[in-house]
């Protein structure tokens, strides 16, 4: 055993592993001495307010944890939850940028429900030392930035808000900020909330009476620079926009142009948080897209520069050395298994962009199979669960490189799908465009190990399995704009076929055929399929008084007096009534194959499987619609290749994820508002989600307990 030497303390953090004696991830501990085994002794720090008292001591992995220095432990002491500290260690020029701030730096913090700018006024020391032993946490006062129009009240100041490291979301140097109107000096009044003490040496890089301008405002004489000023952009790239006071915006083009009072090209933008005087997507009083109140910024087209934060670092002057703190690593070799993301934790860790599995030549088709089936969904779970010493190297490779990385972390880098692709044993899964349906049989067949999805038997009882089901039925047998469920039902009967039994997951190709021929312009996804009229031997319901079927109509399925594209079975007695009107008495009804065991009149259950996921093609590219709660709203929707960073041979895909509660709201509607709305007049994301339907993903959750 080596111990740590005198006067020279040595912080981590834990950011892998399964927890051992209270060392879970995110916990930060004091070095006690370095084991030959590769394992550290240590005293782990608590949380709140006595978050600095070391509170118990243990073993812990070396290669689980990565150091700190004093002040950064400090700083991420005051982080609370532990997980927040993991995220932000996430991004480490952000956090190197924290790590010296200086009074005067202009930062933008999370506040309340938006972002607030504030100048950094103060460095707090919040706790008690009582021992030698204990830490003091740290937090930033902040005095907010007000507009430039608002006057100074003549009351008391109130004490300054105090803000942990990870309600920073951006850092400005004093020393890059623009001259402007004056700005109040800062107050030395305490707190109460918390026992703290300021760090008077806190390094001043400006000037005590430094003056900032309006920050909602952006500065028209501000050009981007030089290098980038020629740059070509198009609806959809991301980029920056810098106002007077240093302050820099985020977000992604919606929409370019010419506005009816200018001769030059504009931009609106999407922004990432919502800005003061922004709109919803309005100018002088005329629409142009729609988003968020307070996220579009309209602008000239010159001002705008790319995004910064996915451009490859030009220089050591221009930007944080990264390479200065040891990043979180974003794979994390683990053998635990992670279950699906949680609803209530869903938007936090997925929404924004760099989130989901980021694509890389020609993978669309895969990245959004894998997120639809792996993201929220326990379907497929079973890679998850198979024995360690009966796992092959490619199921490991995708239940701890994907799947784990995915639910615990938002993000699989497009090495771990590479590395997966070259697994799969065609080359051409790792050079070519592929359909989803292909890849679904391979990852079924030859990683999953499973038995095929679907059982199904058909009119001359021979059994058939399937991994998918394709859609196989003529135009003019369902409506215009038809539902899942009323194709599923005609092509069932249109080729005689039923279900063996109830799939755990049932995968609906909708009836298109290459990359531009659809059957029907719209199809609407239904949130529920009912498929108990669709299992073989299985007891139904009359269509008409609701007792035991015997008989199965085929011809009655489009008629218009029985409301049609409805499968119809019939006990014996309204069998014959039906089929006595004139333009029934060609119709053949069918046995059904009836369990003795079942009384004529017991009611019978219906079995039906949710809608979890839809798969979307456009212009030989592949996204997603995925449901991630049970909420109505809970929808997001991915993009593996969003957007590109650099050229084809040196740049990088950035995949985002984006909320779309609007899709929820649609497909809320009652069928007999679905049959009269008009999907032209819907919003962006459900026109897609209607038009370009390539797959829906349902799964039936009591089944796939059993698969």
């Amino acid at each position: 055993m080596e111990s740590k030497r005198e006067g020279k303390d040595k912080f981590f953090i834990v950011t892998r592993g399964k927890a051992r004696k209270g060392f879970a991830r995110g916990c930060i501990g004091r070095v006690e001495a370095e084991m030959q085994k590769g394992e550290l002794m240590g005293l782990l720090y608590g949380g709140g307010s006595s978050g600095g008292n070391p509170k118990s001591g243990g073993m812990v992995k070396m290669e689980d944890t990565y150091p700190l220095t004093c002040h950064q432990a400090q700083l991420l002491l005051f982080v609370s939850p532990s997980s927040k500290r993991l995220e932000l260690l996430c991004n480490p020029q952000l956090f190197l940028a924290i790590c010296v701030l200086s009074q005067d730096d202009l930062v933008v913090v999370k506040h309340k429900k938006g972002h607030q700018p504030g100048l950094v006024r103060n460095l707090m020391l919040i706790g008690k030392k009582e021992n030698q032993g204990d830490l003091l946490m740290l937090g930033f006062e902040v005095e907010f930035v007000q507009d430039s129009n608002q006057t100074v009240s003549s009351k008391k100041p109130a004490p300054l808000p105090l803000f942990s490291a990870a309600d920073i979301v951006q850092v400005v140097p004093a020393y890059s900020v623009g001259l402007g109107p004056s700005w109040k000096d800062s107050h030395s009044e305490g707190l109460n909330r918390k026992a703290g003490s300021r760090i008077n040496s806190m390094p001043n890089m400006g000037s005590c009476g430094r003056q900032v301008r309006d920050i909602n405002r952006v500065d028209q004489s501000v050009t981007p620079p030089e290098s980038l000023s020629h740059h070509t952009f198009d609806v959809g790239s991301l980029v920056e926009v810098t106002s007077n006071t240093g302050i820099t915006v985020y977000g992604v083009i919606q929409w370019m142009g010419v506005l009816s009072e200018n001769k030059i090209d504009w931009a609106g933008i999407e922004l990432d948080y919502e800005v003061n005087n922004c709109s919803d997507g309005t100018y002088g009083g005329q629409r142009y897209f729609t988003c968020k109140g307070g996220r579009a910024l309209f602008l000239p087209l010159t001002k705008c520069s790319p995004d910064g934060r996915f451009l490859c670092l030009r220089s050591e002057k221009e930007t944080f050395k990264a390479t200065n703190i040891l990043p979180v690593t974003p794979l994390e070799e683990t053998d635990e298994n992670v279950p699906p993301i949680p609803e209530s934790e869903a938007l936090s860790l997925l929404v924004g962009k760099m989130k989901g599995i980021q694509g890389h030549y020609n993978s669309c088709y895969l990245d959004a199979t894998l997120f639809s089936l792996f993201s929220s969904s326990m379907t497929l779970d079973s890679v998850c669960h198979k024995p360690a010493d009966t796992e092959q190297s490619i199921s490991r490779s995708l239940r701890r490189d994907i799947v784990n990385c995915l639910r615990r972390q938002g993000f699989v880098p497009a090495e771990s799908v590479m590395n997966f692709r070259k697994q799969l044993g065609c080359d051409t899964f790792v050079t070519e465009e592929k359909d989803p349906e292909e890849f679904i049989t391979i990852l079924i067949q030859r990683v999953l190990c499973m038995e095929p999805l679907l059982k199904l038997r058909s009119n001359n009882n021979t059994s058939q399995d399937a991994y998918t089901f394709q859609i196989i039925l003529d135009k003019e047998q369902v409506t215009q704009t038809p539902t899942v469920q009323q194709l599923l039902d005609t092509s069932f009967l249109s080729c005689g076929l039923k279900f063996e039994e109830i799939p755990s997951c049932l995968m609906v190709q909708m009836p298109r055929f290459g990359k531009k021929y659809k059957m029907f312009p719209h199809i609407i996804p239904s949130t529920e399929l009912d498929i108990t009229d669709l299992l073989y031997n299985s007891p139904r319901e009359c269509f008409l008084c609701g007792h035991l079927a015997e008989y199965e109509c085929p011809q009655c399925l489009q008629d218009r007096k029985l409301q049609p594209g409805r499968v119809k079975q019939y006990c014996t007695t309204c069998k014959t009534q039906v089929h006595t009107h004139p333009s029934r008495k060609g119709h053949c009804p069918r046995a059904l194959a009836v369990p003795a065991e079942v009384p004529a009149d017991a009611p019978l259950p219906r079995h039906t499987m949710q809608l979890f996921a839809v798969l979307c093609i456009h212009t030989s590219h592949y996204v997603s619609f995925v449901k991630y709660g049970p909420g109505p709203r809970s929808w997001l929707f991915f993009d593996s290749m969003a957007d590109r960073c650099g050229d084809d041979h040196s740049g990088y895909n950035i995949p985002e994820i984006r909320a779309c509660p609007e899709v929820g709201d649609f497909l809320s509607q009652s069928e007999e508002e679905l049959v009269w709305a008009d999907p032209s007049q819907a919003g962006e994301p459900v026109r897609r989600l209607l038009c370009d339907s390539y797959m829906c993903l349902y799964q039936s959750a009591s089944m796939a307990l059993y698969r």
